[in-house]
């Protein structure tokens, strides 16, 4: 455990900055809206949630308007949505935002989603449809982060909400931490940390993050099940049923919710629905939104909630309902649906039989938790490895050829190969690059892989998808695929000594197949 409080220290100074940024910037939000009214509002089992409501300017009782919701993020105190609820209540609407149970002042302690929480957002609304001029008929909600995957949540559990905007959200809480059966240690460390400064952790909360860091396999299930309670994709079945209009955003470098998992949660929805990917990281493409500066993702959000709670006829329900950003360059992409944001697949073979020492990072890494995804949203600037440099005792790289024309990477790639361990268990990492003249690689996308249980010196396959993406490899590089054994994002489980064979057997051979759009 010594190694999950150094990351938790290291994680507290990040989560610090974070929060401290968020709260000076929104101060002047709070003094921008002189209507604001600080409440208490009675949660679950008697919590006190701290809350703000706005409502229109003029409400004098005679009318009601459409109540929007938003719980808080992780970690963030309720000023944190001042500015957007000032639109939104100058637009016609009653909102009140609530600090979540667990921290800052409001009561209780962190459930991550968990049952008390979405019982506080129907308190929520209770309070609200009371003592504010909401109309029962119109309700939305709407949250970054944490508050994203507690609006699904809500919205799977209480008819009355009619549209949801997660944004930066997750729809499924382990395929987010633990994918590939493999700790995302940094992402993880964030979240505790953040939670260690800002709230109180409950035990059972304090006992998941232990068994994590610790890889308890005797708890595996265990952790599993607790997160399949607090993942909306579990209820995907009673958000159908309940009819809600679903809009979900997210970053392609999201280091704490990957974006795969809100792809195959909104391929699953048969609600109005609405899917937006943009270049940056954890919650960064709606950031300046909650500075009051302009911002796409709110306002694509405050025309879901005009369309689907007032009805305006504004066109959002007649566009496509699939929205890309390509993290190269250019405008929005749009698509009818998620499958068809790829148009072909080209395979790169995989060829011979390559055997790499574990242990050791090879150098190529897929970044530093948020300051990673942040550099290539804002600069273009994804992690970087020098193909010739990579020492191949450490990592296994193949190349294609060069390509004569733009490649347009759209999509989730995908790896197929033949692994042949000396220990029982371990982890690889698996990246695809684009390589330029000089050999220079930027990170087009990976993804970690672990496994437990395998016989010593027997071959089986993997089977690994990759994080989804939007990616412009130029006329004249080449893709390229390395692997190795060591990230700084994730957890590994490399025995000491361990080798990794991956080998390309001709009845069954090893590939990456790369998504293309439309060239």
């Amino acid at each position: 455990m010594g190694e999950g409080r150094a990351l938790r220290a290291s994680a507290g100074v990040v989560a610090a900055t974070l929060v401290a940024g968020a709260v000076v910037g929104l101060a002047p939000a709070a003094e921008a809206a002189p209507s604001v009214q600080f409440v208490d509002i009675t949660g679950d089992g008697g919590t006190v949630l701290k809350a703000n409501v706005l409502t229109p300017e003029g409400a004098d009782g005679s009318r009601d308007y459409p109540l929007i919701v938003l719980p808080t993020s992780w970690g963030l105190p309720q000023a944190e949505y001042l500015a957007q609820a000032q639109r939104l209540a100058d637009s016609g609407y009653v909102v009140v935002s609530y600090n979540v149970r667990g921290f800052w002042q409001s009561g209780g302690r962190i459930e991550v989603a968990g049952p008390p929480d979405t019982a506080d957002a129907s308190k929520v609304i209770d309070w609200a449809l009371a003592h504010t001029p909401a109309d029962p008929e119109h309700i939305g909600m709407a949250g970054v982060s944490y508050g994203a995957g507690i609006s699904l949540l809500t919205a799977a559990h209480d008819k009355r909400v009619k549209a949801v905007a997660a944004l930066s959200g997750w729809a499924d809480l382990i395929d987010s931490i633990y994918s590939g059966r493999t700790q995302h240690l940094q992402a993880a460390a964030v979240l505790d940390g953040a939670a260690t400064l800002t709230g109180r952790e409950s035990p059972e909360l304090r006992e998941i993050f232990d068994n994590l860091y610790s890889s308890n396999l005797s708890k595996e299930q265990e952790m599993i099940d607790w997160g399949q309670k607090r993942s909306a994709a579990t209820y995907v079945d009673q958000l159908n049923k309940n009819g809600a209009a679903v809009m979900l955003a997210n970053a392609w470098g999201d280091t704490v919710f990957p974006v795969n998992q809100y792809a195959s949660f909104y391929e699953k929805l048969t609600v109005p629905k609405r899917l937006e990917l943009r270049p940056g990281d954890h919650a960064t493409p709606e950031l300046t939104g909650l500075f009051g500066l302009p911002n796409d993702v709110w306002t694509d959000t405050e025309r879901w909630f005009d369309h689907y709670l007032r009805g305006a006829d504004n066109g959002v329900d007649r566009e496509q309902p699939v929205r890309l950003k390509s993290r190269s360059a250019g405008g929005y992409e749009g698509y009818p649906d998620w499958k068809s944001v790829t148009a072909t697949r080209k395979k790169l073979a995989l060829a011979g039989s390559t055997t790499i020492h574990a242990n050791v990072d090879s150098g190529a890494d897929g970044g530093i938790v948020f300051l990673s995804s942040i550099l290539d949203q804002v600069a273009q600037l994804p992690p970087i490895a020098s193909m010739p440099l990579l020492p191949r005792r450490w990592a296994a790289v193949w190349q294609s050829e060069r390509y004569g024309g733009a490649q347009r990477v759209r999509g989730t790639a995908s790896l197929h190969t033949t692994l042949t361990p000396t220990k029982e268990s371990g982890t690889l990492v698996a990246y695809l690059y684009d390589v330029g003249p000089l050999g220079l690689g930027k990170l087009v996308t990976h993804a970690p892989y672990t496994w437990h249980g395998r016989t010593p010196g027997e071959p089986f396959a993997v089977d690994l998808d990759l994080f989804s993406t939007a990616y412009d490899v130029p006329a004249g590089h080449r893709l390229a695929l390395v692997v190795d054994t060591v990230d700084p994002l994730y957890a590994e489980h490399n025995p000491s000594g361990a080798q990794l064979t991956f080998s390309s057997p001709v009845d069954d051979p090893s590939y990456v197949s790369v998504p293309l759009g439309e060239q």
